[in-house]
C-alpha cells in the first residue's frame, strides 16, 4: 500500500497506532483493497519521494468500510456522484506493526524481483493497492529483517 511521505507516511501511522486507508478513487486498487480480510498485513511503501521503497509493515484491522470523504465537499477526494445509499468508495482501517531497520527502494526491488513477483516495481504502475504473492512477501519479510 503507498503513500507518499508529506501526505501520510510512516511516522504518522506510529503516532497515531491506526488510520483509515481512505481516498482511493481508482476501481482496480479499491477492489484489491476489497479482496484484503482481517489479519492481513500490508507492506507500507513511501511512493514519489527520493528514495521510494518499502519502509513498514500494517495489519488489516476492518474492512468494508464507508470512505467518509467521498461525501465531504471540502475533501480532497470529494466524489460528487456518490452517494449515501449507494457508496463507490470505501476503506479499511490498518494498524501499525513496525518500521524495518533500513527502507528497501525500488531500485533495490527491481533488481531482486520480477514484475509477476512484485507489480509495484512495473513501470508507469500508479496504483496505489497491490497485491503481493504470498511466496514474494515472505522472503521480502525476510530481507527486511526485523521490525522496530
Amino acid at each position: 500500500m503507498k503513500s507518499e511521505p508529506e501526505a501520510y507516511g510512516i511516522d504518522d501511522l506510529r503516532r497515531e497506532g491506526s488510520t483509515l486507508w481512505d481516498g482511493i478513487r481508482n476501481y482496480q486498487a479499491r477492489n484489491f483493497m476489497r479482496s484484503m480480510a482481517i489479519g492481513d498485513q500490508a507492506f507500507f511503501y513511501h511512493s514519489n519521494c527520493k528514495p521510494p521503497g518499502i519502509i513498514g509493515l500494517m495489519e488489516v484491522e476492518e474492512i468494508g468500510l464507508v470512505d467518509p470523504t467521498q461525501f465531504d465537499p471540502d475533501a480532497k477526494y470529494y466524489d460528487p456522484k456518490s452517494n449515501r445509499d449507494k457508496p463507490r468508495w470505501d476503506c479499511a482501517r490498518l494498524r501499525f506493526l513496525g518500521e524495518f531497520q533500513q527502507l528497501l527502494s525500488l531500485d533495490q526491488l527491481r533488481e531482486q524481483y520480477s514484475e509477476e513477483q512484485l507489480p509495484v516495481i512495473k513501470r508507469g504502475n500508479r496504483l496505489s493497492i497491490l497485491p503481493v504473492p504470498d511466496a514474494t512477501a515472505a522472503d521480502l519479510l525476510e530481507r527486511l529483517g526485523p521490525l522496530h
